[in-house]
């Protein structure tokens, strides 16, 4: 014998009906970026902090080129703040491992790479100078090192190096027009034989 069963009616809205609200959720707010300076090694937050201390005269702002130590100045005190960073007995920068420019095309960055042989630590100095009139003062009278990477910059760039001994041309000929590094500077298309 077979039993209809009848099946318990559903609470199915009709199709007009609007759907059910939900709960709000509450607004998470975006996490903040992690500081690169907090990810630095312990012995290279002690450079930066110490640089810092050294330089607080000129308004350095901290940051990290990669894995280093890194203060940024105004351009005017770029000579005073790589005297004091190479007098300083702690961070003792007794070496200007390289001078470098960058072309932001609105601006141009000097970054110098200071080492300590005793303390065998790096630290970077940045400074910035406008596109249309780049100029600073040379630190050539700090590290005699300086003189060639100035020159050089001076000739891929045109950067203005105050105070430079000798700003003569060492990687173009003397009549060459323009700055090759500059990146608004035009290559003539070349064939290759």
């Amino acid at each position: 014998m077979l039993v209809n069963v009848a099946e318990p009616p559903r609470n199915n809205p009709p199709d007009n009906a609007p759907a059910p609200a939900r709960a709000e959720q509450p607004e998470t707010a975006p996490e903040p970026e992690p500081n690169p300076v907090d990810a630095l090694p312990s012995r290279h937050r002690d450079t930066l902090e110490r640089a810092l201390a050294v330089t607080d005269a000129w308004q350095p702002a901290a940051g990290v080129l990669g894995d280093l130590p890194q203060v940024t100045v105004p351009a005017a005190h770029i000579v005073a703040v790589c005297r004091a960073c190479r007098d300083d007995a702690a961070l003792d920068c007794q070496l200007l491992l390289c001078l470098a420019c960058v072309d932001y095309e609105e601006r141009f960055e000097l970054v110098y790479f200071l080492q300590s042989l005793k303390q065998e630590r790096t630290l970077v100095v940045k400074a910035g100078v406008p596109y249309d009139a780049p100029s600073l003062p040379s630190v050539a009278g700090v590290w005699p090192a300086a003189d060639w990477y100035e020159r050089e910059a001076h000739d891929l760039f045109g950067i203005v190096f105050q105070g430079h001994p000798d700003l003569s041309p060492l990687l173009l000929y003397p009549e060459f027009e323009g700055f090759p590094g500059r990146k608004s500077y035009s290559f003539f298309e070349y064939r290759e034989f």
